[in-house]
């Protein structure tokens, strides 16, 4: 997410390195290659011009106090800027009204099914609520099939009639049906075209004045940067839209709809799709979001991940294994399987203050401690307890059951071990929880 990006501010802010002021030349080159990162990333010219205006004129404006680099100031100025730019703060989402109704809108592609899905899901989750997820897409070939089996593998029923064409009538159907049998949210999922026209415009406005949706969630692929921004602006002007959910943005380098979206249409960015699994949708946070881009790391949003997967009595019990010196091979397999719960690792690690570097050209997936695990899993209880038992005879047994060679069990007993201590230390200092984290991914390399 937004690597490119990011390490164009780096190079951009890297011109005020051993400046020892703040000028208006020296100023001028920073935003000069700050605004050709904004424009590879896809962000519309005014938008990026006007962003780099109000930098420079607040930069020029600051007296930059002996203790502050002017990096530092012209960093911490960018980053207001940007938490502005896509919208200061998190957009309320306060499931309210019975039932709770949701329209979804945007193009075909753009991933509006499986958002409703994943919407759904957190509806049921972490809301208690019971939704229903109604199929309005009377156009698109088996897209009433997806939504049903994207219905049945998440435990979430679905309102179709297949042999009708007739949306606004489905959807009025879908209420009915909602409200006599106690769903008290209901997602529509509606049709979506390749470009906008008036056809489409006027049966989803059909839709939405039968509904009388409490939200209407506008959802648009990240990937496709400025056309984003335009094709926002259009359902805007027919929708109203209360908010939008930008899908893909795991597999977009550029982020040029997230930095400028808000700032052209006025409504607030209300989700993320960070993955194809249906928990991978995240708030979106303006200020988290500027500190990723900035190469902060977004230890907060890192650190609500692992409080969904680990409990507090979790999280102290282990705390307390690693201060006694007691951390086992059986503790980091679990450590490993709750990680791969929380989303993709890379994204995780890049949560990390420093670590998105730290990993640049390492390549992290689902599947990167695959090995691990099945070296671990190839070891007894005994040698996972005691590694230090294992000696060349279990070493060749657990190569050949998981697979690997005994340099590769050799290296993961060291690493554990390396890690294990260093741990221990960090704990007695207070490291704790993001510490644990980011020494998981030394056993990638």
């Amino acid at each position: 997410m937004f690597e490119n990006l990011q390490e164009r501010f780096d190079r951009a802010f890297q011109v005020l390195k051993g400046h020892g002021q703040i000028t208006e030349v020296n100023v001028g080159e920073t935003l000069k290659e700050v605004r050709k990162a904004l424009l590879d990333a896809d962000v519309d010219f005014k938008t990026a011009k006007n962003f780099t205006q109000r930098v420079k004129e607040k930069a020029l404006g600051e007296k930059v106090l002996t203790s502050i680099k002017p990096s530092q100031l012209l960093i911490k100025i960018t980053h207001k800027e940007l938490t502005e730019l896509m919208g200061n703060a998190a957009a309320e989402f306060k499931p309210s009204g019975n039932p709770f109704t949701i329209l979804m809108a945007g193009l075909q592609g753009a991933g509006k099914t499986t958002h409703s899905g994943k919407i759904a899901q957190l509806l049921k989750t972490k809301h208690g609520k019971k939704p229903l997820l109604v199929a309005c897409d009377v156009h698109r070939p088996a897209a009433v099939d997806q939504l049903q089996v994207l219905g049945e593998s998440i435990g979430i029923d679905v309102y179709a009639e297949p042999e009708s064409k007739d949306a606004p009538g489905i959807a009025k159907n879908a209420l009915s049906h909602a409200k006599a049998n106690g769903y008290n949210a209901v997602i529509f999922d509606t049709a979506g075209r390749l470009a906008i026209d008036e056809v489409m415009m006027a049966e989803i406005i059909a839709v939405r004045d039968i509904v009388r949706p409490t939200e209407i969630l506008f959802t648009v692929d990240a990937m496709t940067g400025q056309d984003a921004v335009r094709t926002a602006k259009a359902f805007n002007e027919a929708l109203d839209f209360t908010g939008v959910v930008l899908t893909k943005l795991d597999g977009d380098t550029r982020g040029g709809a997230a930095l400028a979206i808000h700032s052209v249409v006025g409504k607030p960015i209300k989700f993320v799709g960070v993955g194809e699994k249906m928990d991978a949708l995240d708030t979106f946070h303006p200020n988290r979001m500027a500190d990723r881009i900035l190469g902060m790391g977004d230890v907060v949003s890192l650190v609500e991940k692992a409080q969904e997967v680990i409990s507090e009595k979790e999280a102290a019990a282990l705390e307390a294994k690693i201060r006694k010196n007691k951390f086992d091979l059986e503790d980091f397999l679990s450590q490993i399987q709750q990680l791969k719960k929380m989303g993709n690792v890379k994204d995780l690690m890049n949560m990390i203050p420093g670590m998105s570097k730290a990993l640049k050209g390492i390549e992290l997936d689902d599947n990167s401690f695959k090995k691990v695990e099945c070296i671990i899993q190839s070891m007894t209880p005994s040698e996972r307890a005691k590694p230090e038992i294992i000696d060349s005879n279990r070493k060749s047994r657990i190569a050949k059951g998981s697979g690997t060679d005994v340099p590769q069990v050799n290296r993961l007993l060291k690493q554990f071990q390396d890690m294990k201590k260093m741990m221990h230390v960090m704990t007695k200092g207070k490291g704790g929880k993001r510490s644990r984290m980011a020494n998981l991914s030394s056993f990638n390399k």
